[in-house]
């Protein structure tokens, strides 16, 4: 009899282990499928795909990460999306930074002048700055010229006599040459110039007026 109730708790201890060890592998396998997650996403050919495993083109593609119940848990952008997001938050910061320098544009404006007046005064200071430049470089050209139509007069005498030209002769046609040409892109840069100048000026009134309220 004692015998069998040395056999009885050692049946008994074998049964609660096992029966432990049973519960165990349930609570497991319970844990994984609760954890378990699903994924959603959209083939090229817009057909809807659902998986317990991402695709291979998941990050190119985009998808869905869906809980037991079928809630999104988590969403992947597509490429195409991150792009066009990227895109705009270019754009978003394109814009703003220029708000920014418009921003930074007023001010000085609004420091620099207290009328229209003084607007107008800066504008005419430089505008008279291309004016001279204009006016030295016409004086100049005119001496340039003369000079310009002395040398080909004396080019053309010698050639006309038969005798060779020195290259001494050719050298200063040259520099007379380029040194008029130079001078006539010197008085179409600062006529372009002063357009530019009246166009700004012209802008900074209107702005200044927009800000202040001015008429």
């Amino acid at each position: 009899m004692q015998t069998d109730n040395k056999n009885y708790r050692l049946w008994q201890a074998t049964g609660k282990s096992m029966a432990f060890s049973a519960l165990t592998v349930v609570l497991l396998l319970s844990a994984g499928v609760a954890h378990a997650q699903m994924y959603r996403w959209v083939d090229g050919n817009g057909r809807v795909h659902y998986s317990d495993t991402p695709p291979t083109t998941y990050r190119k593609s985009g998808g869905a990460e869906l809980s037991k119940q079928g809630n999104v848990i988590k969403r992947t952008q597509s490429e195409a999306e991150r792009r066009a997001e990227a895109e705009r938050a270019a754009e978003q910061k394109r814009i703003q930074a220029q708000q920014n320098k418009q921003a930074q544009l007023d001010r000085a404006l609004t420091q620099t002048y207290t009328s229209e007046a003084e607007i107008d005064l800066a504008r005419d200071r430089a505008l008279e700055h291309h004016r001279l430049a204009i006016k030295g470089a016409e004086i100049r050209g005119e001496a340039v010229d003369a000079n310009l139509a002395e040398l080909k007069a004396r080019i053309a005498n010698i050639e006309k006599a038969g005798r060779p030209v020195s290259p001494n002769l050719k050298e200063q046609l040259d520099q007379a040459s380029r040194e008029s040409l130079d001078l006539k892109r010197t008085i179409l840069n600062n006529e372009e110039a002063m357009l530019q100048v009246r166009e700004k000026y012209a802008a900074d009134k209107l702005r200044f007026r927009e800000l202040t309220g001015k008429p």
